[in-house]
């Protein structure tokens, strides 16, 4: 099976996407011949297969004003490509890859299309004719939550397929760095205090800075927390500006992008994350596998995984989130971690994912 997984670009802000879509292919069995297709600019992709890089034009490919002329020409190569690939699946990142690559579907009629959907997206009306389009025999559509799957079923009138990212718990626990190790690997300063955790791009839907402000209240009375932020982003810039305005350099740190993320969630005693939205929010899954308890946002997506252990908090309630913060503690994390690993079920959310790719795929 020749399958071609189209996304936007390859780095560090689309790294959360590229583990999904790798964990996908990584299904595709034994026969498949995986190509992936970085639409703009270049970078690392998702680790199997070959990479081909574009460079399309970013204004010709989101059809804005006179640049929409060029769309057909840029379809013209991707059809010719595809017909040189042989290819019979195409993988598609989300609604944006959707909109340049399902129309010259329908001219090749021996290609299935696959799109694969990471967060909530505002479908225009024009995108709900295209999704509709293909018949159910050559067109799925996926989402990486439950939440969001039944979001887009309301919104397409079609059946959307839930698959949940899941990572393999042994392989991931294995690599894990010690406690010391771990904040030895980010710099931390040494000693017994706590230090609570973050991860995500420096983007204002992760909440970070009302974090920031949140931890500066909280650490008035608990002068030996720190607060590490694993991540990079436009707002790196404001965020360190505001650090050192609260006068809290030094106990806030903004770690940049971590390669080795996965293996450093031990240095955390509390993974904070107060995203006001999210497809999935992998990192609570990763967390939770490596025994670190997870404090949220009150969203459907993160009580999907961690049902009623999720220590929910509202979106961007600062007051609220500073009382969480003193109320972290040691001897109340342990217990709580074990609860919501019990609920996350990582174990068997491997395998549903495992399943549910392979369907994906193959369907």
């Amino acid at each position: 099976m020749n399958i071609v997984n189209m996304m936007w670009a390859g780095g560090s802000p689309y790294m959360s996407i590229h583990k999904v879509h790798r964990q996908v292919l990584s299904h595709a069995g034994p026969d498949a011949r995986i190509s992936n297709w970085l639409l703009l600019g270049s970078g690392l992709c998702c680790g199997l297969g070959s990479t081909r890089e574009w460079h399309m034009p970013p204004r010709a490919l989101k059809g804005r004003h006179l640049w929409r002329l060029l769309r057909p020409w840029l379809r013209m190569r991707l059809r010719k490509a595809l017909a040189e690939a042989q290819a019979e699946v195409v993988l598609l990142d989300g609604v944006g890859v959707a909109r340049l690559v399902l129309p010259l579907l329908q001219q090749i009629p021996n290609v299935r299309a696959k799109v694969l959907f990471h967060g909530k997206t505002r479908l225009t009306a024009s995108d709900i004719r295209l999704l509709r389009t293909l018949p159910a025999e050559r067109l799925s559509i996926a989402a990486v939550s439950h939440t969001l799957a039944e979001a887009l079923e309301r919104d397409l009138g079609r059946p959307v397929q839930t698959l949940r990212m899941a990572l393999d718990p042994r392989a991931f626990v294995e690599p894990l760095l010690s406690r010391e190790q771990a904040r030895q690997a980010l710099a931390l300063q040494p000693g017994n205090g706590q230090v609570l955790g973050a991860v995500g791009r420096l983007v204002e839907s992760k909440g970070f800075e009302m974090l920031i402000e949140a931890f500066a209240k909280a650490a008035i009375h608990k002068p030996d927390l720190q607060l590490a932020i694993i991540g990079e982003g436009p707002l790196h810039a404001v965020l360190q500006a505001r650090i050192d305005e609260l006068g809290l350099a030094g106990r806030v740190h903004l770690c940049g992008h971590r390669e080795d993320l996965q293996q450093l969630y031990r240095a955390f005693d509390w993974l904070l994350v107060p995203s006001r939205s999210e497809g999935l929010g992998l990192v609570v899954q990763e967390a939770v596998m490596a025994d670190v308890p997870v404090v949220c946002s009150d969203l459907l997506v993160f009580r999907e995984q961690l049902l009623d252990t999720g220590g929910y908090l509202p979106i961007a309630d600062q007051s609220a989130w500073a009382e969480a913060i003193e109320r972290c503690s040691v001897p109340g994390a342990t217990a709580l971690a074990a609860r919501q690993r019990q609920a996350l079920a990582p174990e068997q959310a491997w395998q549903a994912f495992q399943n549910g790719s392979q369907s994906l795929l193959r369907g």
